[in-house]
């Protein structure tokens, strides 16, 4: 048992990054200074031109954008949508609400996401009309091999949707995710799901006009309103559906609009304490790092702790040092494991990577310092460690 004194210092995992840019969006529509201009739709337009998409679509998280995708495609109850069983809850949950079949398809050996080769198996063996649509999720902001996925895809007629909510500003092959051959790409300019993050925004990116229109007419109640010849009514509606309450608030669409200008710096500051972990935390007993690519954008840093993960972590916790997990497998969720009678084996290479899986604190407000404080702790239990 390894002896550590517990230190005042804190490392939270995640720590939003505000300044006078954000208080100052959000002040100009407390006091109302532009009525006439609607923060959303310019929240939405600068999303699209950034990432290269016709349409998009902002909603006040990214799970309600997963469930609106989902509702826009005319999802059907005993339909089934494919995934990988390392994902987070929001992806199957969706499915479920529409009483469709969630199918998990196991992760690469060496990597985090889907496995491409299992996958097509999968689909080789159990074609079936009911499989509507693959969800793609990028752990960690990494890209899989989207070219195979977009083939398969065409060759079993399944719709594409891109779980990108950490993948905003990811390149695939020069071209940004969100403009390639996905039916649909979600994001969030707030990718975290601490509890303490400040505002939390979803966004549908598709090409499609069918799917967009759908899916804004299902964000707020399926409201149709109706004007006069001159526009001056605005106040007769009509209801054409069943819809949601899933639309964005203008004071959360200006906070976010100020985040979605650092993209691109949030990014570069996140590889560069990736680069730091590399450098500091290379030739660790018991410890495997991700390799290190500078078009990574590293929405989390995990590595991975050959003995007694969940001890070294406590031991982090004692020096102040959050960690996370990326992610628990579907499968062993006490819900679709008694929902689907599924065995903790069957889906080996995720069961062998969640036993060991350990995402350290990576966020743009992080200092230097803050980092190598992470990286000396980490190193002096690594050299204690049995």
């Amino acid at each position: 048992m390894i002896k550590t004194i517990k230190n005042e210092r804190t490392i939270p995992f995640f720590k939003s990054t505000i300044d006078q840019e954000e208080i100052d969006a959000v002040t100009s529509v407390l006091n109302q200074e532009s009525l006439s201009v609607s923060k959303v739709e310019e929240l939405e337009k600068e999303i699209g031109d950034f990432v290269g998409g016709t349409y998009t679509i902002a909603t006040n998280n990214a799970t309600s954008a997963l469930h609106l995708a989902l509702s826009a495609m005319e999802l059907k109850r005993a339909d089934k949508v494919l995934m990988s069983v390392n994902s987070f809850v929001n992806i199957p949950e969706t499915v479920r609400h529409f009483d469709a079949e969630p199918i998990f398809i196991d992760i690469e050996e060496n990597g985090f996401n889907i496995d491409i080769n299992k996958l097509e198996e999968y689909l080789k063996e159990n074609n079936s009309k009911k499989l509507r649509a693959l969800m793609v999720t990028f752990v960690a902001g990494g890209i899989p091999d989207l070219d195979k996925i977009y083939a398969i895809a065409k060759k079993y007629d399944l719709l594409v949707i891109e779980d990108a909510t950490s993948a905003l500003g990811a390149l695939y092959k020069d071209e940004m995710v969100g403009s390639l051959e996905a039916d649909m790409t979600i994001f969030s300019t707030n990718y975290s799901n601490s509890k303490t993050a400040i505002s939390r925004g979803g966004y549908i990116v598709t090409e499609s006009e069918d799917l967009a229109n759908r899916a804004k007419l299902l964000r707020t109640h399926a409201i149709n309103s109706s004007f006069d010849e001159f526009g001056n009514i605005d106040y007769i509606y009509d209801v054409v559906d069943i819809g949601y309450k899933y639309d964005m608030t203008e004071l959360e669409a200006a906070f976010n609009l100020a985040q979605f200008y650092k993209t691109n710096s949030f990014c570069e500051r996140r590889q560069e304490i990736a680069a730091i972990y590399n450098k500091e935390l290379t030739d660790l007993k018991h410890i495997s790092l991700p390799e290190f690519d500078e078009e990574h954008i590293f929405s989390q840093y995990i590595i991975k702790v050959t003995k007694n993960r969940d001890g070294f972590a406590r031991a982090l916790k004692e020096q102040g040092v959050s960690t996370g997990l990326h992610y628990i497998p579907l499968h062993l969720l006490t819900y679709y494991k008694k929902k689907y009678k599924l065995k903790i084996t069957t889906y080996g290479n995720a069961l062998t990577t969640y036993g060991q899986i350990l995402s350290l604190p990576i966020y743009p407000s992080m200092s230097d310092d803050d980092v190598l404080y992470v990286c000396n702790n980490i190193k002096k239990i690594a050299k204690q460690w049995i």
